[in-house]
Parts: C-alpha cells; structure tokens; sequence
C-alpha cells in the first residue's frame, strides 16, 4: 500500500524527506521566486540560503498574522529569536503559534509553523559562523519590524530616511546575512567583505523599494502605506489623500523620484554582483535573476505611473524567461553585465534628481 502523498498542507506528510528536499517544497510553497533563485547557488551553500529565507519567513508570518495583537507579536518575536539563537524550545513555539493563525495566513505558511522544529534543527547543523549570521539577521528583523508596525501607516512614513530604516529591517540586514554567508563559503569572496557588507544593504534597498512602489495599492487597501511624506510634500502631494482613483500630476512626480532612488540602489546591486568572482556563476546568477526582474518591474511602473492595481506592473513569465537567458549569456563578463544593466534601465534615471545611495556605515 503505498503511504501518504506529499503535500505543503500536510506538514506530516514532509517529515521523512531528507533535508533539502523539505526546504525545497516549504520554499515553493512560500515564494515561487526563492524557489527559482536559491537552487542556482552553490550545493555547499544552498542548505544555509534556503534555511535564512525559511527563518526569515517565519518572522514575516508572526508579522502579518492579523489574529496576533502587538503584544502577541513581540513575544513571538522574541521567542523565536532565542530559539534560533540555541536551537532549544522549538517545538513548545509551534505548538503555542499554530493555533493562533487565522486563515488570512496561507496554508504553506501554517506549515512551515508547524515545522519550525525541523527548520531549526537544519540551522544548527550548520557551522557556528553560518549560524551566528542567520540568527543575527532574524534578531534584527525581529526586533526592527514591529517598530513600524505599531505606527499609524495610513498616510505614510514621516521621511525618506524613515523608508532606508525599514528597508534595512525586512531587507538590508537580509543582504548583510547574505553576503556574510558568501564570504565563509570563499575566501576569495571573503577578500572584497567589506564593500559587499554595505553594498549588500543597498541591494536589498533596491528589491524592497521595489515590491513597496509595486504594492502600493494592494497595501493601501489594507489601510497602510510604505511611502514618504516628504518626497510627495516636495512636489506637493498630501499621502493622507491618496486612494486607487487618485490620478494627480503632483503623486506622479514624487513616484518617478522614488523610481530614480531604488534605480541607484540596484546600481548598487549591480557592483555588488560584479564583485562576485566571475567563476562563481551560481551565487552571480542568483544575484543577478533578481536584480533583473526588479529592473524590469522599475521599468513597467515607470511606464505606467497611472497604474491603480499590482497586476498592472507585474512582469509577464516571457520577462522572467528573458532575464534568465540574458544573465545566463552575460553571467561571466562585468563588461556585458554593465551594458546589459545600461540598456535595460537607461529610462529609469531621472536627471533632475541624481541619486547615489549612501552607503550604511552599520546600522
């Protein structure tokens, strides 16, 4: 008789997979993107890089569950980072957390809850360094998340600098995380660390800047806004007016600034990935298929500031299948990635306000 089928909705039905296998389907089923990009990576690297997001995605769903009050939250919070830290009461967690999810949570998620004990018994089988860096990584987004989310994001952040800070909570410390892992996996990399550890805060700048301008009006449905104020106040927009049927010269322009200043931070990215040896095809093409795709989707919402929906500006699979072969093509050459980069965004530079992100000292 054969057993029971596999399934993301059944977490039992995971248990007996070998490791990789289990990370594999949990990622699919939490983000199709990380799903396409991590398994290009190196196989030594793989395991630690596909953890970190499953770590990382824990922390979001304790985040965005609506059942949880703040209080609930920061005790989540703050469980899971030690847990990660020692590897020590893990399953107590998931047996406290799971019933408390609401179905606003999706079901791959509710299972990687129910799995955090397997996820965390692969974190620490890794080496004391690759450990130190996830969990430094899940303490800061842990820490840093709920202080915006306990604000009133109705109209806003207060100011640009308000936006570097919350991008480096879900996004830069990622980057950071990453590029540390990188360089305990080659000491080759490891001789550019610096430079990678503040461009790697830039680059994952320029992902987040760009999920916030492509969700701008999914997440206003929600009643919450990731942009600016003082941006918008400078080509007199008011935030706290805005809406789905908002069409105004005023919000268009203070979108095409925004647009510029993630365009700076993927030119970031793009030093960051040159810096990669140019034999280590895996970690530059993993590198390189995101950066592309957000390019692409900087360049639709250029293209259609007027949008009003997400779907709008989302980029098609033929875009997605074109950025693979591309970067696959320039993969090797600094040369050809820079052309390709020139070319593929040379409409997303506003001349009226140049922009060179400053690179994080440390946060």
């Amino acid at each position: 008789m054969n057993g029971p089928q596999i399934s993301i909705e059944k977490p039992e039905t995971l248990l007996p997979l070998a490791d990789d296998e289990l990370q594999a389907i949990l990622l699919e089923g939490v983000s199709r993107t990380f799903a396409l990009t991590i398994p290009q990576l190196p196989s030594s690297l793989y395991p630690a890089v596909a953890n970190a997001y499953l770590l990382c995605r824990i922390v979001d769903t304790i985040e965005d569950e609506v059942s949880l009050s703040a209080e609930q939250k920061k005790y989540f919070c703050r469980q899971f980072i030690e847990i990660v830290k020692s590897g020590k009461n893990s399953r107590q967690f998931a047996d406290e957390l799971s019933p408390l999810l609401s179905e606003q949570t999706i079901p791959a998620e509710h299972s990687l809850i129910r799995l955090t004990p397997r996820v965390i018994d692969i974190t620490h089988s890794f080496d004391q360094e690759q450990i130190d860096a996830l969990a430094e990584c899940v303490e800061t987004m842990a820490n840093g998340m709920p202080i915006f989310q306990a604000q009133d994001l109705h109209a806003g952040l207060k100011t640009m600098a308000d936006m570097d800070r919350y991008c480096y909570y879900v996004a830069g410390c990622v980057g950071e995380m990453l590029a540390r892992l990188f360089c305990h996996y080659s000491p080759e990399i490891n001789q550019h660390r610096e430079k990678l550890l503040k461009l790697s805060v830039s680059f994952g700048q320029g992902l987040q800047m760009t999920n916030i301008l492509k969700d701008i009006w999914d997440d206003a449905k929600r009643g919450v806004c990731w942009l600016p104020q003082d941006i918008f106040s400078e080509t007199g927009f008011d935030l706290g007016t805005l809406t789905p049927e908002t069409n105004d010269e005023h919000f268009r322009q203070g979108l095409e600034h925004l647009i510029s200043i993630a365009h700076g931070h993927l030119h970031n990215a793009l030093i960051y990935t040159q810096l990669i040896p140019s034999h280590e095809t895996g970690i530059r093409n993993f590198c390189l298929w995101a950066l592309g795709m957000a390019v692409l989707t900087l360049k639709k919402i250029k293209e259609n500031l007027d949008f009003n929906d997400s779907s709008q500006v989302k980029i098609t699979r033929k875009s997605v299948k074109a950025t693979i072969f591309a970067t696959k093509l320039a993969v090797r050459s600094n040369t050809l990635l820079s052309l390709l980069f020139t070319i593929t965004s040379r409409k997303l530079k506003t001349p009226d306000w140049q922009y060179s992100p400053q690179l994080p000292a440390g946060q």
